[in-house]
């Protein structure tokens, strides 16, 4: 979602920039982080899914919305980015729907993102509150039709503004984010309906599991004492759904801190048209947005065993693919059949004994 503004603040009797006023030279260090970011993004997320593919420890249903998650992050790399870097310079010239839907690919890719972080909630949710009726609800054909129902929706929600919802183009044809796309869309519509409420519902989610979750482990461990090894299960059992819980609200954390800035931007320009946007803040808030698709692998490394061990593993081949190949004197094609092959690492991974509902 880049949006274009004078690097010079507008005079107080204006209220939209003239076109002379837009910034249509490229800066190169904003495209060079976005490249970087990109990148990250792109590899970092390809990993993520290999990694759900090969290991089935981590074909779980939570893992499932995480890898369409992940599958956003790769597109918001691949297509989004790119797309943001060409707007940046104005491009394409007089083709507005072209423009358009150039400017909406982020905004389908973030809202396929915020509804596969709400489908994780959801079924965390359900797995602690509801967990008698997680097996039948919860099963890995509902979790398909509901990652394909959440990016349904989020195209449609991206392609609002291609259905009529957007300005007037300017006559220098330059496709400029604040020029074509309409601000009342992207605040009260997308932002206020589609973003805001879906993360309220998501911190209080969360809110609840942890308070319940606490209380559980609370009491259990006080009635613990002359109790059988029965309770000592639950408690532990509590204890890793609240390890689950917890790195997952992170990843619903990082999503909100990298966005909102962004967001409350784009309120400021539509509630305080007159007002100054220095350009430099406006291109560190659109970084800021697009780098939240890269950290999402570095977190599942960090804060989940199973993740970081088959990321290891999946290295480990690699290596050792590439070193026979370096050392072979015949000719070696890299493929997805010798990576799995080489990955027979990735079963002997230990793994903890976890219930379905809560194994990543």
């Amino acid at each position: 979602m880049t949006i274009q503004v004078s690097d010079k603040p507008h005079s107080s009797d204006n209220t939209s920039p003239p076109p002379e006023d837009l910034v249509i030279s490229p800066n190169v260090t904003y495209m060079a982080a976005e490249l970087v970011i990109a990148f990250f993004s792109t590899t970092g997320n390809l990993l993520v899914c290999v990694a759900v593919g090969l290991n089935r420890k981590l074909r779980t249903v939570t893992n499932y919305f995480l890898v369409s998650l992940a599958v956003a992050d790769i597109c918001v790399g691949a297509i989004a980015i790119p797309c943001a870097i060409l707007t940046d310079i104005g491009m394409p010239h007089h083709n507005l729907y072209l423009c358009l839907l150039m400017l909406s690919v982020l905004i389908m890719f973030t809202q396929s993102s915020i509804f596969s972080l709400l489908a994780v909630a959801v079924e965390r949710y359900i797995a602690i509150f509801m967990p008698f009726r997680y097996q039948v609800l919860m099963t890995p054909r509902n979790a398909v039709l509901v990652i394909l129902a959440t990016w349904i929706l989020a195209f449609l929600i991206g392609l609002v503004p291609l259905m009529g919802w957007h300005k007037t183009p300017p006559d220098t044809g330059y496709c400029f984010f604040v020029l074509v796309v309409d601000m009342t869309y992207m605040v009260y519509f997308n932002f206020f309906a589609c973003v805001l409420t879906p993360l309220v519902i998501m911190f209080l989610i969360y809110a609840q599991i942890f308070v319940t979750v606490k209380q559980q482990v609370r009491r259990i461990t006080s009635e613990q004492s002359g109790r059988g090894d029965g309770q000592i299960r639950t408690a532990a059992s509590m204890r890793r759904e609240m390890k689950t819980a917890t790195s997952l609200f992170l990843v619903l954390f990082l999503f909100t801190v990298c966005w909102i800035p962004l967001h409350i931007i784009n309120c400021f320009l539509l509630l305080c048209p007159r007002c100054y946007v220095p350009l430099e803040l406006l291109l560190t808030a659109i970084i800021l947005s697009h780098a939240n698709s890269a950290v999402n692998p570095f977190l599942y490394a960090y804060t989940m065993t199973a993740f970081r061990d088959t990321f290891k593993a999946i290295f480990m081949c690699c290596r050792t693919v590439f070193s026979d190949n370096k050392s072979s004197p015949k000719p070696f094609l890299f493929s997805a059949h010798s990576l799995c092959m080489c990955c027979g690492l990735t079963w002997r991974i230990p793994q903890q004994s976890h219930s379905a509902s809560s194994r990543l």
